[in-house]
């Protein structure tokens, strides 16, 4: 089954957190990046040199964790005979936080994106920059939202929402009638009215330009559709869709999104928006969709699910218990750590921890075992915010109603 966008994106922040916790004790932490579409045998004769000049390392534990990690990474790279579509990140090193004892451990990453760079690093930790910099390696959008007072000038990227620049117009405040003629004043507003549609232009410029895949236009009133005809932005901005908004502050630039749902339809936020709000209408409405994690564990069991939503700020772990007195294994979820023991819900003896991890990756492993679609919820977006504090951040779409 394919995995969604955002299954692969928590998979990549997860093994990324993993990755930034282990430190060296030397420079002995090995990082290896071959990008899409470069040899892979390039790196294998690199890696082999790099063992000939570790020999020359003076600590014999350091030098003997180098080679023990070059030798992992180089081994590894033997089962490719071709470089993966998207390249291949290997890690390898003594992760052991036991002085007294060497655990060298292997770690491999086929990213969501291309490796544009090919990189080799011997640190006390882990060289992860290219990968981070995939975490927001999704397309960005503008959004500016006026009125003929203010304007608001922002990017949307992934679920963020970042507020560049707001601007006030003094086309009325400043001018005043005296005792000028009636043409002359309505020439005095047209012409601040133009500086004011100038200086919203030349925000957008500086914000946009070779920076965002399109531009959302809103606003109450005709002053969006004034502004527009005007045009005063570089050409190469593409303005994907003018729409109507009761506000021009960050409210506004929401409602923006919020209207643009038929534009912007793999945009993250509004992606994340349409989820949400579908998944309130099916729980409240029409019963086909329920949510906490006894029900969505029944439904999963069941097949009776048919998209599994989890929230990526569950703080839940997941603790599998056998008992030894009648064998029955149970779970039991946690805020933090598991508890060693519990009582046994069959015969109430203390069945004893066998395993423990993260709730969010068991249902989500429990999900693609049974084939049905999983979708990782991000906390950005208030529509994510409101799965994870009014449905536990644990729901799930039925295919059918429970009678």
């Amino acid at each position: 089954m394919k995995m969604a966008d955002s299954e692969k994106m928590y998979a990549l922040k997860k093994q990324l957190r993993k990755l930034e916790g282990f430190r060296g004790s030397g420079t002995e932490l090995i990082s290896v990046y071959i990008p899409s579409g470069s040899p892979i045998h390039e790196m294998g004769n690199k890696l082999r040199e790099e063992m000939s000049q570790a020999s020359n390392i003076k600590s014999k534990s350091t030098k003997l964790n180098v080679l023990g990690a070059l030798e992992r990474v180089s081994n590894y790279l033997k089962m490719y005979r071709k470089t993966p579509p998207n390249g291949i990140a290997v890690f390898a090193g003594n992760v052991s936080d036991n002085a007294a004892k060497v655990d060298i451990e292997l770690f491999a990453v086929e990213p969501p994106e291309p490796l544009n760079i090919g990189a080799y690093r011997c640190d006390s930790r882990f060289f992860l920059d290219p990968l981070q910099a995939q975490m927001g390696a999704t397309d960005s959008y503008g959004v500016v939202v006026l009125d003929g007072r203010e304007a608001t000038v922002a990017i949307v990227k992934g679920t963020n929402i970042t507020i560049i620049k707001k601007l006030n117009s003094t086309a009325h405040a400043k001018i005043r009638k005296g005792g000028q003629s009636a043409r002359r004043y309505e020439r005095l507003i047209e012409e601040a009215i133009e500086v004011y549609y100038k200086r919203v232009g030349s925000a957008m410029d500086a914000a946009f330009l070779n920076r965002v895949k399109g531009v959302i236009v809103g606003g109450p009133g005709p002053t969006k559709e004034f502004f527009m005809k005007m045009s005063p932005f570089n050409y190469q901005i593409k303005v994907l869709g003018v729409v109507d908004t009761g506000y021009t502050e960050e409210y506004g630039i929401r409602e923006a999104l919020s209207k643009s749902e038929n534009i912007l339809a793999h945009q993250e936020a509004v992606k994340e928006k349409i989820l949400v709000d579908r998944f309130i209408k099916a729980v409240v409405n029409e019963g086909l969709a329920t949510y906490g994690e006894k029900e969505v564990r029944n439904v999963i069991a069941t097949k009776q699910a048919e998209q599994v939503l989890l929230s990526e700020g569950l703080e839940y772990t997941s603790g599998l218990y056998k008992c030894p007195s009648c064998a029955v294994e149970t779970r039991k979820s946690f805020r933090g750590k598991p508890d060693d023991t519990i009582a046994c819900p069959a015969c109430n003896s203390q069945a004893k921890l066998q395993d423990s991890e993260l709730l969010l990756d068991e249902l989500a492993e429990l999900a693609k075992q049974a084939e049905i679609p999983v979708e990782i919820l991000s906390t950005n977006t208030a529509e994510g915010a409101q799965f994870l504090t009014g449905f536990g951040g644990i729901g799930a779409f039925l295919r059918y109603k429970t009678r």
